[in-house]
């Protein structure tokens, strides 16, 4: 048997280490010492504050979380840990010390990423599945409105795309330098450019979906990539929405978008993911590290607006 410890959510606003006893491997799983974990800081928001809507408790499990919305509850997905040879494994688990996973959901990280910038894998695969429901164009102008991780990382996806003009667009100045290393331009809301072919909402915010409507073009794309909780954010859909012939269609990780579906399986997906990782400029998105035992007493700042992919470390790895 092999005892391990996990981050529980347990009430509003509160968290704690438990102890666990997980049983031995089949013969398909695998037993992963966690090097480190990351905290999704838009959805586990919502989870350590109890905001996951009754209506949404089964569409928002967690591959392998445990417990039930809204408490006690086990929740996190984004884990690299390592196997017995030492070969590094990226997981869709909870945070915890010790995993027990079957072969098939563990993902080999690439040597040439870095373990703290592996747990992005997961917000990287969100990236690539908006990017793919997107579908952007040669040429186009592009909006990405909210600079947090997701938003960040889909920006530097779609500034690959040749001739594509990406602009970044937040509150907070401090991204400016962010977006700009990703090849991006950058403004505050107020700032906003108009006329956008292409805008991909990721602020979690009604004013930055509001934001998506005023600034886009005529017959313009918005993706809404962001997921408001128990909240029902109000627009203006009876101002240009109509004369615009504007579109508004949702993008969520937790099926393939549908121009890939049938030809990358969720795995595959995020073995891309992974592989994107290469390169150094996404160690900007990187908060922390805290250590897992001070993880009950942290997560509320931790949470707090402001930071991006915040990196928790186990032992002396």
């Amino acid at each position: 048997m092999i005892e391990a410890r996990a981050f529980w959510t347990v009430a509003p606003g509160r968290g704690e280490l438990r102890g666990e006893t997980l049983a031995d491997p089949a013969p398909d799983q695998i037993v992963l010492r966690t090097l480190a974990s990351g905290v999704s800081r838009g959805t586990e928001a919502l989870v350590f504050a109890g905001r996951v809507p009754a209506s949404q408790h089964a569409a928002m499990r967690a591959p392998m979380m445990a417990g039930a919305f809204p408490f006690p509850v086990k929740y996190g997905y984004s884990a690299v840990g390592a196997d017995a040879d030492g070969r590094r494994f990226f997981v869709l688990h909870p945070h915890q010390d010790r995993i027990v996973a079957p072969r098939a959901a563990c993902i080999a990280v690439p040597d040439r990423v870095p373990t703290p910038r592996a747990v992005l894998a997961a917000n990287m695969e969100t990236a690539l599945n908006i990017a793919w429901d997107a579908a952007a164009l040669p040429g186009e102008r592009v909006a990405v409105i909210g600079a947090g991780a997701v938003g960040l990382l889909t920006a530097a996806l779609l500034a690959r795309i040749p001739a594509t003009r990406v602009t970044v667009v937040d509150p907070l100045a401090a991204r400016g330098p962010v977006a700009r290393a990703f090849g991006c331009a950058f403004a505050t809301p107020e700032a906003a450019p108009a006329e956008q072919e292409l805008i991909v909402h990721a602020s979690g915010t009604e004013a930055g979906l509001r934001l998506a409507l005023a600034s886009a073009a005529f017959e313009a794309r918005i993706v809404e990539a962001s997921w408001f909780g128990d909240a029902a954010p109000a627009i203006p859909l009876g101002e240009a929405f109509h004369a615009r012939r504007l579109r508004i269609v949702a993008s969520q990780v937790g099926s393939v978008a549908p121009a890939m579906r049938g030809r990358r399986t969720h795995a595959e997906r995020l073995a891309l993911a992974l592989d994107l990782l290469d390169d150094p400029a996404f160690d900007l998105l990187l908060d922390g590290p805290t250590r897992f035992e001070d993880m009950p007493e942290a997560m509320p700042r931790i949470l707090s607006q402001g930071g991006l992919c915040h990196v928790i470390t186990y032992g002396s790895d």
